[in-house]
């Protein structure tokens, strides 16, 4: 079933509104939200279970769980940094597909991890990658090799030949990416082993995975490479067609799967959406955008920026990828990602996505105390994060209207008479008037018990810097 969205602008109290659906309809909502524990290692997921549990998230998910390189060239002897002598990126280098590596642990520490998770009721997801290898190809493992017919046929013909133009669909889904040779994931010997590694990681305890750089892994209507028959690695991952036999070990639609499918021309969004769920970059883009501007008219924070439906979404205002590769995001300070996380979390579609950073981070130290598998810091749970997380689903069915103040400072998620959430962008304290459709009343905020008051659908109060309040209908 389609739903259709309708736009109403309100002007009104020197704000402006603007609303989804009406307000008394139960409506399809995302309830869930999403951990992501980058570089923390299994034991330390496990050991952190409670903690991310009473923070009200659904999901965690991991880094990458696959054997890989453990040093390059440039770092010879694979520390244990996050940067320096260990690299947080070679998770992303598989040497073989099978589960463990020397920065997250080994099997029985991942099937620990899935088994006291499901003590919590978290789901785990596991961050794949069946896209490439190593840069040095020679690192992978025989047994590997000897899988999938021999080393030539690990790889796509062209798969040594890097990417000049990402909006060529052969040279995206077929070509070398930043020095990463692409594998045949057409070749079913390939298919084959990948589903096998699928599978032990469902068997461990698993429900759902994030598909690391899909949209270089082709659709049944792209290009293809000469060294494929046909372009069925979709079909087969997600469970729609066996390769000699297999096939997924649970059922498709008890797994949250979502792939990488980064924004830009020339992108088969939808065809993609056949398949999983998809990444909203353009939609952090824009988050981070009004972040920097203090502004909410800074860019068009009312549109989810995607051609697929936002309830199909997974959204974020900051990726790992943001932080840790060009360090895009990573000067904006702890309270604006918060605020902005209140805001997107507050909303009615998407599923969101925290991202953990390192301990001890900063603006002016990025990576912080620099440990791989330590608990990044305790921003996942700030007490206003936790009441963003549970405001989410305690609106579960409840339509969204946004309001804005009149100098876009201050913006308000209300969520019909149930409740509604406020975030202050700006460095100086901000005094309100705007609509909402909240029931006159006096009302507490869950964190600071600050007072709001409405009264005749005017919402009364004053914010904070950087600082956001949940009001919820006692």
């Amino acid at each position: 079933m389609k739903h259709l969205i309708f736009i109403v602008f309100l002007i009104f109290a020197g704000a402006f509104a603007v609303n989804s659906t009406n307000k008394t309809t139960k409506v399809k909502t995302n309830d869930d939200v999403i951990l992501h524990a980058w570089s923390w290692s299994f034991n330390t997921i496990k050991e952190n279970m409670k903690d991310i549990a009473d923070a009200g998230y659904k999901y965690v998910q991991t880094s990458p769980a696959q054997q890989c390189v453990t040093e390059t060239k440039g770092d010879k002897g694979g520390g244990m940094q996050l940067f320096g002598k260990g690299r947080w990126y070679y998770y992303y280098q598989p040497t073989d597909w099978k589960i463990g590596n020397y920065m997250l642990g080994t099997k029985a520490d991942f099937k620990a991890m899935c088994d006291e998770a499901n003590k919590f009721g978290i789901k785990i997801i596991v961050d794949v990658l069946p896209n490439h290898t190593s840069i040095d190809d020679t690192r992978v493992s025989d047994e590997l090799d000897a899988a999938v017919g021999g080393h030539e046929n690990l790889y796509h013909a062209n798969g040594f030949n890097e990417i000049r133009d990402y909006n060529d669909r052969f040279q995206c889904t077929t070509g070398q990416m930043g020095g990463l040779p692409d594998v045949n994931t057409e070749n079913p010997d390939f298919q084959y082993y990948y589903m096998t590694y699928v599978n032990d990681l469902l068997n461990c305890g698993a429900r759902g995975f994030r598909y690391d750089t899909a949209k270089h892994i082709g659709l049944p209507s792209d290009p293809l490479d000469e060294k494929s028959k046909e372009n069925d690695f979709w079909p087969v991952a997600m469970g729609q067609k066996t390769v000699k036999g297999l096939t997924l070990s649970v059922p498709r639609d008890s797994l949250f799967i979502y792939g990488e499918v980064l924004q830009d021309k020339n992108v088969k969004e939808q065809e993609y959406a056949e398949y999983f769920d998809l990444t909203a970059s353009s939609y952090g883009h824009v988050l981070r955008n009004i972040l920097t501007a203090k502004n909410f008219k800074a860019d068009n924070v009312t549109n989810w920026s995607h051609s697929v439906s936002p309830d199909r979404l997974v959204t974020w205002v900051e990726s790992h990828d943001t932080y840790c590769n060009a360090h895009e995001s990573a000067s904006l300070t702890n309270e604006q990602i918060r605020v902005a996380w209140v805001f997107l979390t507050s909303r009615q579609y998407g599923t969101p996505l925290f991202y953990s950073r390192p301990d001890g981070s900063t603006p002016d130290n990025v990576w912080g105390n620099n440990v791989a598998g330590a608990k990044g810091n305790d921003e996942f749970k700030h007490p206003e994060v936790i009441a963003a997380n549970k405001f989410r689903r305690a609106m579960s069915g409840v339509a969204e209207t946004l309001y804005f103040n009149n100098n876009n400072t201050v913006a308000q998620v209300a969520r019909g008479e149930k409740g509604a959430s406020l975030v202050n962008i700006s460095d100086t304290e901000q005094t309100i008037e705007m609509p909402t459709t909240l029931k006159n009343g006096t009302y507490y905020d869950q964190v600071y018990n600050t007072k709001f008051t409405v009264k005749k659908n005017i919402l009364r109060g004053t914010l904070k810097p950087f600082t956001s309040y949940i009001l919820m209908k006692k």
